[in-house]
């Protein structure tokens, strides 16, 4: 890597001193939801059942699957029931390709075991999916969550929003962050290694989404919070500066990685909004999730796929910042006419040019793509949509269509697809 690209991941997208004329920062009405309790260390399982005991709760439901149960699971059901906690453990069942999925059919296995069992809370035992199945089924059900990592692959542990897949199609549906985290750095050291790569991959994918998250702010009006894109970026930093410990999976190199994941959680849950944590390259990662279900394949890791359309979107926002402002000026309209789709597609065009200065330097600190690949693979994971099986043409679909996934954020990819600036612009 170049020391240019070192400094970028050091000085990276969301800059504080970056903003245009009309720039605004502005808290969207959200108060610092920290979660209560946070324990990242060897042992930490044991503390569970003191904290249940100390909440008065005396009947849980462990949520697991065949792997995260044998990790974790067993063992903290029998600390549990040791402490006179009663213990429901529903392992989720695989579907029909042997992917654990948040889906209809797991949600509701899930939210009838907790009802059935009238427990006041439920423990999430595992990874990202299942802590979405959890904290979705909690928020339904009106019971504790708390969160047990088994992996530390995903940064959506203490995140407010579930995804879920519901008909074939990925949502975030609001619900609630965690009471309390416990990371046992025993069960963590342990994990496969691909999924600590994993869990490197999405927080590299920083990168890009804090730029993104800016580009909205400053065309769009998006609302951004300054303290959520620091501890955003600081986390991100702590990563990249571990990265080969993280390779070697050493208790310090653990530590960092699941502890950026938990910051960049705990960041969503301070502005309310996955904005710091999830742009463009989250956008690709779930378009390929939901092609793969929609044909019958096996699920691929969020992680690796967020690494890798990270790659992508560096390449093409680091094109764009090549072609210059010149491009977006036919989409531009700067006679004041009325706001229907079309003058509004050519007012954020206007935009653009208009703040051009501003928006190059943000595109130039993001890495180049083989920098970024460089780290991926530092760090044990794929950098290319090759190693992921991604088919050509499946890239260049999700390069013109991802950004309809979330399609009230106001990305690049989105004006790029949108603003009709590049109308046959090849990918």
């Amino acid at each position: 890597m170049n020391q240019a690209d070192s400094n970028n991941l050091e000085h990276g997208a969301g800059d504080p001193s970056y903003g245009g004329a009309g720039f605004s920062e502005r808290e969207p009405g959200a108060e610092d939801r920290a979660v209560p309790r946070i324990l990242i260390q060897a042992g930490a399982l044991q503390a569970v059942a003191p904290y249940l005991e100390e909440r008065g709760i005396r009947q849980a439901v462990i949520a697991a699957d065949a792997a995260t149960y044998e990790a974790a699971g067993d063992r903290l059901a029998r600390r549990l029931e040791a402490a006179g906690v009663g213990v429901q453990a529903t392992r989720i069942s695989p579907n029909a390709q042997g992917d654990v999925i948040a889906d209809e059919v797991a949600l509701l296995q899930l939210l009838v075991d907790l009802k059935r069992s009238g427990a006041p809370a439920v423990i999430a035992v595992g990874g990202g999916t299942l802590h979405d199945i959890a904290r979705f089924c909690a928020y339904a059900a009106g019971a504790a969550f708390l969160s047990v990592p088994t992996a530390p692959s995903v940064d959506g542990f203490n995140s407010l929003g579930a995804p879920v897949i519901l008909r074939g199609e990925k949502i975030t549906i609001p619900a609630v962050g965690p009471d309390a985290v416990f990371a046992d750095l025993d069960v963590l050291t342990r994990a496969p290694a691909r999924l600590a790569a994993a869990g490197f991959g999405d927080m590299l994918g920083k990168i890009t989404s804090l730029f993104d998250w800016r580009f909205g702010a400053e065309v769009a009006d998006e609302p951004y919070l300054a303290e959520a894109a620091d501890r955003t970026r600081l986390a991100l930093e702590t990563c990249v500066a571990n990265v080969d410990r993280i390779a070697a999976r050493t208790e310090e190199g653990i530590h960092s990685l699941i502890g950026a994941l938990i910051e960049s959680g705990l960041a969503m849950l301070l502005f309310g909004r996955s904005h710091p944590a999830s742009g463009s390259e989250h956008h690709l990662s779930h378009y390929w999730e939901m092609e793969y279900i929609r044909l019958g394949k096996r699920q691929l890791l969020h992680g690796a796929k967020v690494g890798v359309a990270s790659v992508e979107i560096s390449r093409l926002y680091r094109r764009l910042a090549d072609l210059g402002p010149d491009r977006w000026l036919p989409a531009a309209r700067t006679d004041g006419g009325p706001m229907n789709r079309d003058a509004l597609a050519a007012r954020m065009a206007d935009r653009i040019v208009g703040r051009w200065s501003a928006l190059e330097r943000e595109l130039r600190r993001i890495p180049q793509p083989e920098a970024l690949a460089e780290l991926l693979a530092r760090a044990g994971g794929p950098t290319t949509p090759e190693e992921l099986a991604i088919e050509p043409e499946l890239l260049r679909r999700s390069l013109r269509e991802a950004h309809r996934v979330r399609a009230e954020r106001f990305t690049l990819l989105r004006a790029y697809n949108e603003l009709g600036a590049f109308p046959s612009q090849p990918r």
